[in-house]
């Protein structure tokens, strides 16, 4: 799935990526939250800066996940109107000045994965990151996978202390 991610297109990945935004932003989920963790896009995923910007205009809180101090424990972080980005831990972006929110203060949480199926379950990149942040949130938190739809696989491989997303968007 890595190297699928790495060949596809830049064209298709910007297509299929706006098709999925438009989805996310009609979805109810997205339109009550008024705070949304997004990830910072790298390595193929599908892209979330257009994301960030367009819920950014609708005046919702963006925060981001911030992986501190090279420990594998996500914290959100909130993305202001023009965050300076830098490289963080395993090269992905994050913001030079942190501001920490709550995760509890959190509506909806946008996860990437390599793979998916359509029961939520998910494939990340092997740290548990995710897995462990969305296990700590308080209640049943909204959380949404984006994916391209190669991505969507009949069944993933599923360990005990894998967490589910409510609902997978791909184009």
């Amino acid at each position: 799935m890595l190297t699928r991610l790495k060949l596809h297109k830049e064209e298709d990945q910007e297509r299929k990526s706006r098709i999925i935004k438009r989805k996310l932003f009609r979805s109810s989920i997205f339109k009550k939250a008024k705070t949304i963790m997004f990830y910072l896009s790298f390595g193929g995923e599908v892209k979330t800066e257009d994301m960030i910007l367009g819920a950014k205009k609708l005046g919702k809180a963006v925060a981001v996940p911030v992986c501190e101090h090279n420990r594998m424990i996500l914290r959100p972080c909130l993305l202001s109107h023009k965050a300076n980005l830098v490289k963080g831990p395993y090269g992905i972006c994050v913001p030079a000045e942190k501001t920490f929110i709550d995760p509890k203060d959190l509506d909806l949480v946008i996860v990437p994965g390599l793979a998916f199926d359509e029961k939520g379950n998910r494939l990340g990149r092997g740290k548990g990151c995710y897995d462990h942040f969305l296990n700590t949130l308080p209640g049943n938190k909204n959380s949404i996978g984006l994916a391209y739809a190669f991505q969507i696989l009949p069944s993933v491989p599923v360990a005990k202390n894998d967490i589910h997303v409510n609902k997978v968007i791909y184009a």
